[in-house]
């Protein structure tokens, strides 16, 4: 961990440089695969050529080279071979997303990350015992390789992992690799809920909103007040996948009430491990990790929808600015689009936060809501009223008929307001607070109405997931949508007829 740290020191000092080194590393290694062939990797010589030659992809784009590599083809995208897949469903679309993982990405970034959270967190808590306890991690499962039946294994990200972890690391954590990995999450539940009961657990990594669901299991079948009660030496939930911000009240009163419990948050995915909290005084900003295999541009969300945005290399970009983040990765992702939106908070060292996703938006009406507006004015709004949530998810309604429009909020509360018609109208003050664009539709009631907020039994988001086959793993309720498909999914739900 020290050896390590000092590493990090290193990057944090030469950010530029470091990347710069990925970068050569990256297309050196690519250069005789069929991709670096027809890019002509072997002629570029700077950042400048490759942004020119190879262009920004999404999965769509880069879909029929991973096929390939999914039906035994290797040296497509990356020169190692290729056994192990993550299937991802996404947050974009409902289709399930294949990603390769390469022996280098394992290692280099999926590997070191996690190694790289434990240091980070020992550098903040040099007193922690928390490699006296176990950690609880909560695992998706793993399966044959549809497209080709000596082609590896696909699954979870999280799965692909833990299979692959050393067999000393099965000490350090639970519950037991057999059980993590099973594909029936009610039944997973069951035996992760009896047996992670009577261990002596420290720390969990994991989505703060199947983590709930354990937590809740556990503490109904143990009746426990909360859970320092069944696991009093807990130190660190390490969280990642949603904001968390929402949940914090949630975690800090009912479920671990002490201030000695500390929260950090990352930031991976099923295509890589992108940053992590290194100050613990700041929720919600991480250091950009710069050495694990990964070349990163970022394009200006003003331009995303050009024909040919422009993208900025890390010594471009400005503060305070909301940029999708692009990709060049050690599992052979070349200019990938991931998705989501990020804004640096700091430059000495990077450091950025997770604004929202490029396709996860409300911009039916010209108001351009992104998710880090919601999850700011939802949290102030359950702030100031007392209120605690368990889940949220937010779209358009229409307009019609010479009816205005408005946004249309479900809510599932663990604790409902103090008072409901306060905390509408703090939502919607929040909203107008923390985004111009909203607040110009919002104003005299010219195109937007006050939000439609509607709250839901305990359960609802859950039942939902299920009905949609994604429970558990890394599958994320969708915060905001465009459309009003989610919100019709879950509403019929709730009052169809039994």
């Amino acid at each position: 961990m020290k050896r390590r740290a000092e590493r990090i020191e290193h990057f944090k000092a030469h950010p530029i440089e470091v990347q710069h080194q990925v970068f050569h590393e990256l297309i050196e290694a690519a250069r005789y695969t069929d991709w670096g062939i027809k890019y002509r990797y072997d002629s570029i010589q700077n950042i400048k050529q490759y942004q020119e030659r190879v262009p920004i992809s999404t999965y769509e784009d880069f879909y029929p080279s991973i096929e390939r590599v999914l039906r035994g083809e290797q040296n497509v995208l990356w020169p190692s071979d290729v056994e192990w897949f993550s299937k991802s469903s996404g947050t974009t679309n409902s289709r399930s997303k294949y990603l390769p993982i390469t022996p280098e990405s394992l290692e280099d970034c999926h590997y070191r990350g996690g190694k790289d959270v434990m240091t980070l967190y020992a550098q903040n808590r040099p007193n922690s015992l928390v490699f006296e306890g176990k950690g609880l991690s909560i695992g998706g499962s793993l399966h044959a390789n549809p497209f080709h039946e000596e082609g590896g294994m696909v699954g979870d990200v999280s799965a692909v992992i833990m299979r692959n972890l050393p067999t000393w690391a099965e000490y350090l954590r639970t519950p037991p690799i057999e059980v993590a990995l099973m594909d029936k999450w009610e039944e997973k539940l069951v035996k992760m809920a009896d047996l992670c009961a009577q261990e002596n657990v420290t720390s969990i990594l994991g989505v703060p909103t199947w983590t709930i669901v354990l937590l809740d299991r556990i503490m109904e079948e143990r009746g426990a007040k909360n859970m320092l009660e069944i696991w009093p030496n807990f130190e660190v939930f390490i969280h990642g996948a949603v904001a968390f911000q929402p949940y914090r009240e949630l975690f800090m009163k009912k479920y671990f009430p002490s201030d000695k419990v500390t929260y950090m948050e990352t930031y991976n995915a099923s295509e890589g491990f992108f940053a992590l909290q290194d100050d613990l005084a700041h929720p919600g900003e991480m250091l950009l990790m710069l050495d694990y295999g990964i070349f990163y541009e970022f394009v200006p969300v003003e331009e995303w929808d050009k024909p040919h945005p422009r993208a900025l290399t890390l010594e471009e970009v400005e503060l305070d600015k909301n940029y999708a983040l692009i990709i060049s990765t050690n599992s052979g992702l070349w200019r990938y689009q991931i998705g989501d939106t990020i804004k640096f908070t700091s430059k000495s060292p990077f450091r950025i936060k997770i604004s929202g996703r490029t396709k996860h938006f409300i911009n039916a009406f010209g108001e351009e809501l992104i998710i880090e507006n919601a999850d700011s004015a939802i949290t102030y709004a359950c702030e100031q009223t007392g209120a605690v949530i368990n889940d949220y998810t937010a779209g358009p309604v229409y307009m019609n008929d010479g009816t205005k429009g408005r946004h249309e909020w479900i809510i599932e509360f663990s604790r409902m307001p103090s008072n409901w018609e306060e905390f509408c109208a703090l939502l919607d003050s929040r909203l107008r607070e923390s985004n111009s664009d909203y607040d110009a539709k919002r104003y005299m009631d010219l195109a937007l109405l006050t939000p439609l907020v509607h709250s839901v039994p305990s359960g609802t988001f859950y039942q939902w997931m299920g009905k949609r086959g994604k429970l558990g793993g890394q599958n994320k309720v969708p915060r905001l949508s465009n459309s009003r498909e989610y919100l019709e999914g879950i509403l019929e739900m709730i009052y169809e007829t039994p």
